[in-house]
C-alpha cells in the first residue's frame, strides 16, 4: 500500500476523533490550539486586538482570523459547516430488555439510512452532564469498542424480504442489544459513570449516541476512495479548520462556523437558526472599536461559502441523476445549484467561488437535481437569510450519503482545503 496523502490522513484522523459533534469541536479545538488560536468565552472579555480565536460551545464553533490593521468594518468571508450527522442516540430512560436480552432504547437522530445500522460493532460517544460542587459540568465520553449491535432478523424468519424488501419499524426494530438477561433498570447510568469516573448518582443527563467503530480508511483497488463514517460532514469541517489555518487574509476578515443540529433543521441554540454566528462577528466589530453601524457595513461586504458534501452520479442508479450535470468522484469541489433556493448559490456567488477554484489551481463541478426530484438542503439558505449575506453551497462528493458508512475520493478533501483557503484569501 503507497503512503497515505496527508490530507488523506488528516481527514481520516478527523473523522476517527470525532464520533460525536462534541467531540467535532473538541477535535477542532485541538487542531486550533495547536495553530496558535486562542479560545474566548462570550461571557469573558472580548479580544480587541488583531489575531486568531475560537469559541466553542457544545456542537458548534465559530472561530476566526483578523489580520492586522483590519478596520471595524472589514467585511466577512465565511465558510461554514455542520458537526452534526444521522444516527442512533440514546434515550433517557434507555434501559430496556426482551427474550432474555439486555437493549439500549434508542431515537433515529436526523434522515439516517437505518438499513446501514444493522450488524454493525457500535460504541458510544457523546457528554455526560454530572453533578458539581458549584453547577453541572458537562463532559465527554467516549466508548469505541464493539459494545452494541442491531441484529437482522434471519431472512428464514422474513422470506418475503427478497420480493418486498426489508421494512424496519424505528420504535420496535432498531434497538440493540448490549448483553444477556432481564431488562436491569439504571445499568446505563452505572455504565456510564464507570466510563466517566464518577459515581451513578452523579450522572444527571446525558447527549449519547451510537457510533460505527470500524476506523476510516483509504479504499479501492487504487487506494482512490474514502470509506468512512461521518463524511457528511465532517469531511467539510476538517477542510474548513485546514484552510483557516493556512490562509493569511489580508482585507477581510476569515470565519469558520460549525453548527450542530443541520440533519434537523438547524433550529436551537447551536444551529445555523441560532444567534451564535451573529452574535460572535458583532462582537468581532464591537472589540475592534467599532459600533452597530460598522457591524452592518461589514455584513454589506461579507460572503459565505456553506460547505456540506454532494451527491456524485451513482453508476447504479445513474437514471436518479440530472444527465447534463453528471457529478465524479475525486473531480474537485462541487457547486451545488437549486433555483427554489434549497441551496443559496446565485450566479454571483457561483462565480466568487469557481475563482477560487481558479485561483487554487482545482478543478469544479456544477450540481444540479433532476426538475422531477427535490433536492435536500444546507445551512446555505439559513446562513444567508438570517446575516444578509450573499452565499454559495458548495461540497464535495460522495456516494452513500446518511448511510452509517460514506465514500468519497482520496483527492477531494485537499482540493476542497485548497478552494476554501483562496476563498478566505479572495
Amino acid at each position: 500500500m503507497p503512503p497515505i496523502d496527508p490530507a488523506v490522513a488528516d481527514l481520516l484522523a478527523f473523522v476517527d476523533a470525532a464520533p460525536s459533534p462534541f467531540h467535532a469541536v473538541a477535535e477542532a479545538a485541538r487542531r486550533l490550539d495547536d495553530a496558535g488560536f486562542r479560545a474566548v468565552r462570550r461571557d469573558h472579555p472580548w479580544p480587541s486586538e488583531a489575531g486568531t480565536g475560537y469559541v466553542a460551545e457544545g456542537g458548534a464553533l465559530v472561530a476566526w482570523s483578523v489580520p492586522d490593521d483590519a478596520p471595524a468594518h472589514a467585511p466577512f468571508r465565511l465558510v461554514g459547516a455542520h458537526t452534526d450527522s444521522p444516527n442512533l442516540r440514546i434515550k433517557p430512560r434507555p434501559d430496556i430488555g426482551n427474550a432474555g436480552w439486555r437493549q439500549l432504547a434508542v431515537e433515529v437522530y436526523g434522515g439516517a439510512l437505518v438499513n446501514s445500522w444493522l450488524d454493525r460493532d457500535l460504541g458510544l460517544s457523546g457528554r455526560v452532564v454530572l453533578r458539581s460542587a458549584s453547577s453541572p459540568e458537562a463532559r465527554l465520553v467516549k466508548v469505541d469498542r464493539p459494545i452494541l449491535r442491531v441484529p437482522q432478523l434471519a431472512i428464514h424468519l422474513d422470506r418475503d424480504i427478497s420480493e418486498r424488501g426489508l421494512r424496519l419499524n424505528r420504535q420496535d426494530h432498531l434497538n440493540p442489544v448490549w448483553s444477556l438477561g432481564g431488562p436491569d433498570p439504571g445499568r446505563f447510568v452505572r455504565f456510564l459513570a464507570g466510563e466517566v469516573g464518577v459515581a451513578s448518582d452523579d450522572v444527571l443527563a446525558w447527549d449519547v449516541m451510537a457510533h460505527d467503530v470500524t476506523p476510516a480508511t483509504v479504499a479501492g483497488v487504487d487506494d482512490d476512495l474514502v470509506s468512512a463514517p461521518r463524511l457528511d460532514n465532517l469531511c467539510s469541517c476538517a477542510a474548513a479548520v485546514a484552510a483557516l489555518v493556512a490562509a493569511r487574509p489580508s482585507t477581510t476578515v476569515a470565519v469558520v462556523s460549525l453548527f450542530d443540529h443541520e440533519e434537523v433543521g438547524s433550529t436551537s441554540a447551536t444551529g445555523a437558526g441560532g444567534a451564535l454566528l451573529e452574535a460572535v462577528l458583532e462582537q468581532s466589530v464591537l472589540a475592534r472599536g467599532g459600533d452597530r453601524g460598522a457591524h452592518l457595513r461589514a455584513l454589506a461586504g461579507s460572503a459565505c461559502a456553506s460547505a456540506d458534501m454532494a451527491h456524485a452520479t451513482h453508476p447504479n442508479y445513474a437514471d436518479r441523476h440530472e444527465p447534463a450535470h453528471p457529478v465524479r468522484v475525486n473531480g474537485g469541489p462541487v457547486i451545488k445549484v437549486n433555483t427554489n433556493q434549497r441551496y443559496a448559490t446565485d450566479a454571483r456567488t457561483d462565480a466568487w467561488f469557481a475563482e477560487a477554484c481558479s485561483a487554487a489551481g482545482v478543478p469544479f463541478q456544477r450540481f444540479v437535481s433532476r426538475s422531477d426530484m427535490p433536492c435536500g438542503s444546507t445551512i446555505g439558505p439559513i446562513t444567508a437569510a438570517r446575516l444578509g449575506i450573499p452565499t454559495v453551497d458548495v461540497g464535495v462528493a460522495q456516494l452513500a450519503m446518511h448511510s452509517v458508512r460514506e465514500l468519497c475520493g482520496a483527492a477531494d478533501p485537499a482540493m476542497l482545503t485548497r478552494a476554501l483557503t483562496a476563498w478566505f484569501e479572495g
